[in-house]
C-alpha cells in the first residue's frame, strides 16, 4: 500500500492506495511511502473539495462488495449540500436502516464517499473521524447543508 496525505481544514488527512484503487482515507498524516498520480490526484481533488471548488470526487475507488458496496455507491448519490437519512438510503438497497448505520460506520473513505450527509431522521447520526459528530458537522457546514 502507499499512501500519502495533506493538512485540510478539518486537520491532516492522509489517502491510501492499492492495486490502482483508494481504499482508505486515514484521519492524519500517514509517513508517506510514496507519491503515484492516483495520490496527486486524490490529494488536489481533496484540496478542491476543501476550497470549495469540487463538489463531486471522480476518483478510482475500492468499493467493498454485498451491502456495504450497495451503501457506498448510494451515499456517493447524495448532492453536495444535502443529506439522506439511514432510513432513505435503507429503502435504496433494500436493508434495513440499522444495516445502513453499520455500514456507514464501516466506510473506509470518508469525504470521498460521504457517509457524512447521512443522518438520524430526528437525530445527527455517528461519525468515525476524530472529533465526531462535531467533525460531521463542520463538513455539512462547509457544504452549506441544513443541519438538523
Amino acid at each position: 500500500m502507499i499512501r500519502a496525505g495533506i493538512v485540510g481544514p478539518f486537520g491532516p488527512v492522509g489517502l491510501v492506495e492499492r492495486d490502482g484503487l483508494l481504499v482508505g482515507l486515514e484521519w492524519r498524516l500517514p509517513e508517506v511511502s510514496g507519491q503515484t498520480a492516483l495520490l496527486s490526484e486524490g490529494l488536489a481533488q481533496l484540496a478542491a473539495y476543501f476550497d470549495g471548488r469540487l463538489r463531486r470526487f471522480d476518483l478510482p475507488l475500492d468499493w467493498g462488495t454485498g451491502l456495504n458496496a450497495d451503501v457506498r455507491r448510494a451515499m456517493t448519490k447524495i448532492p453536495w449540500g444535502e443529506t439522506r437519512t439511514y432510513g432513505q438510503i435503507a429503502k435504496e438497497v433494500g436493508a434495513p436502516a440499522q444495516s445502513v448505520g453499520q455500514a456507514c460506520g464501516a466506510n473506509p473513505l470518508p469525504i470521498l464517499i460521504p457517509c457524512h450527509r447521512v443522518t438520524g431522521t430526528n437525530w445527527f447520526g455517528g461519525f468515525s473521524a476524530p472529533g465526531g459528530v462535531e467533525t460531521k458537522a463542520a463538513l455539512l457546514r462547509h457544504e452549506g447543508a441544513l443541519l438538523i
